[in-house]
């Protein structure tokens, strides 16, 4: 079975979604450039239901658990690009950064290995601290007897 190339993303590590989930739409650019900036829609923002998607449940779990500022609270993941003078160099732009993110999901963190203090990190430590305690008894009331 070919897949055909503008009906999907591939996000790799053989997973691929729909173009029918992603929404793409053209809006107005943010900042100075006269008139021109106020007439042309050459930002795209690109809106992705990731609750709702087709991707791996573990994806969705670790995209959605995540505390990534671009996703809402209704789980809509939401990409901004206007880096770009044209409209099809930022479609491309926040497709690829899309991208990124969702292979991102699917890459499970490293689970750490807890480790015991060494007996010279021990030893430095205790030198330390019995310093900080020399200072701070000589910061006392001065007896004269």
């Amino acid at each position: 079975m070919t897949r055909d190339a503008k009906s999907v993303v591939e996000i790799g590590y053989g997973i691929a979604i729909p173009r029918s989930e992603i929404d793409v739409k053209a809006i107005q650019s943010q900042g100075p450039g006269g008139q021109s900036v106020n007439k042309v829609a050459t930002a795209i923002q690109l809106s992705f239901d990731v609750a709702h998607s087709s991707l791996p449940e573990r994806a969705k779990r670790q995209l959605l658990n995540g505390s990534d500022h671009r996703i809402s609270k209704e789980g809509v993941l939401i990409i901004k690009s206007q880096e770009h003078r044209s409209q099809e160099a930022n479609r491309q732009c926040a497709l690829r950064r899309l991208i990124e993110i969702l292979r991102g999901s699917l890459i499970s963190p490293k689970r750490r290995r807890p480790t015991r203090p060494t007996k010279a990190s021990r030893k430095k430590r205790l030198d330390s601290k019995t310093i900080r305690g020399r200072a701070k008894s000589l910061r006392g009331r001065v007896r004269d007897e």
